[in-house]
């Protein structure tokens, strides 16, 4: 911490004042105001008007009032609660939305609720002032009937490695309504996903305004056309807005709201799909999080090789993994009401979406503020597997 002092004459009377500033080159890209500052004499107070840069002074105390190592994540962690994951999903997968097929008129409600829940947050987009849609081409798209349609982003800058992006994605389209009027909801397909990024991006926010930006920095991206064949997350990492060089990793949410047949009566488990498939460096953090703070069973059935299902190809992780960028894919498993109009919000398990959400978060945390990047020790061996 610099202190800095200065003197001054106003009516005679010498002040003297000291500004204790921690970024000065900080502060002199900031806009200045005249703002009144109450300086205290021997025998009274004076009011006068100094030429201040109040707003960056606040803002670089508060940006920089800890150490992040300092902080207590798991403090920010419990600000992702059930309720206010089931608020959003009763909105976000309601009848209002249409089933959020891509490039219909639901998928574009969505997609301005998404827009607005970040523009509430004051969290800004990459892509300069109130854009927050990276528009993907219909020339993307196999089926040539299929309308504009976009991801949605939003971005928090680190605070020592901002040129480091850390992805946190989840696909918010869905599969509409079919021929007989029935609307495909999904709640869980990838609703739980999507509500659980905006609770998460609330989190980073709160810890942000309490001194503890992250190191590196995050972009939220909600992608469109995932049940049209990968096509919004493929669209980003064609015509990435970050270099995908500097993308240290991407931590994909796509169904985390639900029990599969397999863990009936287990409310305390999720799917970890490709945590080790680029990376140990990764997958160990990722287990050492787990263990430290939320203690959920990590299944990694999914994750063989000769899985028949074949998840790791099928969702928007996929298409980082493609390039070398270390992934982890949360999921809950499928079950009766996959890609059926009973995939609705009542059917959600909502304490465990919110442990799910906050383990992600977690995971976040450690890949945002650790000193040394995520190591890729397996590119070889994966690159080219599914290509």
């Amino acid at each position: 911490m610099q202190e800095i002092s200065f003197q001054f004459k106003i009516e005679g009377a010498q002040f003297l004042g000291s500004i204790f500033m921690i970024s000065l080159p900080y502060l002199w890209f900031k806009s200045a105001i005249l703002a009144p500052i109450i300086i205290k004499t021997d025998h009274k107070m004076k009011k006068i008007l100094v030429l201040a840069f109040l707003p960056a002074i606040l803002l670089s105390c508060s940006a920089q009032n800890g150490k992040v190592e300092n902080a207590d994540p798991m403090e920010y962690a419990k600000s992702i609660t059930a309720e206010e994951l089931k608020e959003h999903l009763y909105t976000f997968a309601s009848d209002e939305f249409e089933g959020r097929e891509t490039g219909e008129p639901g998928q574009k409600k969505a997609a301005e609720y998404l827009k607005n829940e970040y523009k509430s947050l004051n969290l800004p987009s990459p892509l300069g002032g109130d854009d927050y849609f990276q528009e993907v081409p219909t020339s993307y798209f196999r089926n040539g009937n299929i309308k504009p349609t976009e991801n949605v982003v939003a971005f928090l800058e680190g605070s020592e490695k901002p040129e480091e992006i850390l992805v946190i994605s989840s696909h918010y389209d869905h599969v509409g309504i079919d021929d007989a009027g029935n609307i495909y909801n999904g709640a869980d397909d990838d609703g739980s996903g999507t509500v659980g990024i905006l609770e998460i991006a609330e989190a980073f926010v709160q810890a942000s305004k309490d001194g503890y930006t992250p190191k590196r920095s995050i972009l939220f991206l909600n992608v469109t056309g995932e049940e049209k064949g990968l096509v919004g997350s493929k669209f980003y990492t064609d015509e990435p807005i970050f270099p995908l060089e500097n993308t240290v990793a991407n931590l994909n949410i796509d169904m985390i709201g639900r029990i599969d047949p397999f863990h009936e009566g287990n409310e305390n488990y999720v799917y970890l799909i490709g945590s080790d498939k680029l990376s140990t460096d990764l997958h160990n953090l990722s287990e050492a999080v787990n263990s430290k703070y939320t203690n959920l069973d990590l299944d990694y059935k999914y994750n063989d090789e000769n899985d028949p299902n074949r998840f790791y190809y099928r969702s928007d992780h996929y298409n980082f993994a493609k390039n070398n960028i270390p992934i982890i894919f949360y999921f809950n498993g499928t079950h009766a009401d996959y890609h059926k109009p009973t995939d609705t919000p009542d059917k959600i398990e909502y304490e465990l979406l919110a442990k799910r959400a906050r383990l992600v978060f977690l995971t976040a945390w450690e890949i945002a503020n650790r000193d040394a990047r995520i190591v890729v020790d397996k590119a070889e061996d994966s690159a080219s597997v599914g290509k």
